[in-house]
């Protein structure tokens, strides 16, 4: 097996979890003779008619730390279900689907890209309505250029087509379902970014996204997180959320609600200059006292995703009261 820390950390969580994991292979990346494997672990009740919510990480694979921190709530979840009796009766009752390392080889290679040089946030067949920030935006010049979209016409990388699949297989196959993708790199603050990258315009489940904000300050009073929709910030071609997010739609008595957690490395950098000059460092913590703290501080937000997708019933919103919270958070997100 290549070295590459998470993957062996990913692959000892799977035997310490045995008795409670279902385990699937997607796909395996060949990288200079060398095969990785993309993992799916399912977890909790298969009932197709319970809600689902699924964590994804290691899309770009400079940003190794979204897959350390999904890879540290799996642990935890793993270990307490041995003596955890409220943990055990909410698997009951809600699906848990895990893919926490999208993009092996791109991570074994240090790059943001996967092995064919394909920003796989890039590589979805979606169009920004609008222009978009050159090169960042998502580009065809050159695979040698970081956020290439692929080649025109071309089919999704195998990464983005195993995500996509395990998507509409475990999530938009329910009538409930949320997905968090964590990320890093941008900004000095923690975001929760939502639909849409290609379009500035405000989402049918707008609604339900200013529920679920709302309901975690209720509970998370002191929380440091900033939502909103990632083209306050900027659009992109390609965005894999946005596509299966439009897809989702097509079954509009469903509910899909795809959450990025957008982590501020610049407060890191900010912190430690000097890891300016690493790739590596830009995007993740270096200091180990400092990468203990980041591994804690989202622990309890993937938590209370996984609370608030089994008990959605009870915060979704209806009727007038759902008009309000639609009016209301487009003010907030899309009036200057």
């Amino acid at each position: 097996m290549p070295a590459l820390p998470e993957l062996r950390e990913l692959e000892r969580i799977i035997k310490l979890g045995k008795p409670y994991l279902d385990v699937d292979i997607l796909c395996e990346i060949d990288v200079q003779h060398k095969r990785f494997p993309v993992y799916k672990l399912t977890m909790g009740n298969p009932d197709p008619q319970l809600p689902a919510i699924g964590f994804f990480g290691g899309i770009h694979g400079l940003e190794r730390i979204g897959t350390q921190v999904l890879l540290s709530f799996l642990r935890g979840l793993i270990t307490r279900l041995s003596w955890d009796k409220g943990l055990q009766h909410m698997l009951q009752e809600v699906r848990l689907v895990f893919m926490p390392l999208i993009n092996p080889g791109g991570m074994w290679r240090a790059t943001r890209s996967n092995p064919n040089g394909v920003d796989l946030m890039r590589n979805a067949p979606v169009q920004a309505e609008n222009k978009v920030p050159f090169l960042l935006g998502g580009h065809r010049l050159s695979p040698h250029l970081p956020w290439y979209r692929g080649p025109e016409g071309a089919e999704m990388e195998a990464e983005n087509i195993a995500l996509c699949r395990t998507v509409k297989e475990e999530l938009l196959s329910r009538q409930f379902s949320l997905a968090i993708d964590c990320h890093s790199g941008f900004g000095l603050r923690d975001r929760v970014w939502f639909p849409h990258a290609h379009s500035i315009h405000p989402i049918p489940n707008l609604a339900d996204i200013l529920a679920l904000e709302e309901l975690f300050q209720q509970t998370h009073p002191n929380h440091h997180y900033l939502f909103e929709p990632q083209s306050l910030q900027y659009q992109t071609h390609g965005d894999v959320w946005d596509y299966l997010y439009l897809q989702a739609l097509e079954s509009p008595e469903k509910t899909f609600l795809p959450l990025t957690l957008e982590m501020g490395s610049w407060i890191w950098v900010k912190k430690n200059p000097r890891q300016l000059f690493s790739r590596h460092g830009m995007f993740n913590p270096v200091a180990e006292h400092r990468l203990h703290r980041v591994l804690r501080r989202h622990t309890s937000w993937l938590d209370f995703l996984m609370r608030a997708a089994c008990g959605h019933q009870d915060w979704m919103a209806q009727g007038p009261t759902r008009l309000r919270l639609q009016e209301r958070a487009v003010a907030r997100w899309y009036r200057p």
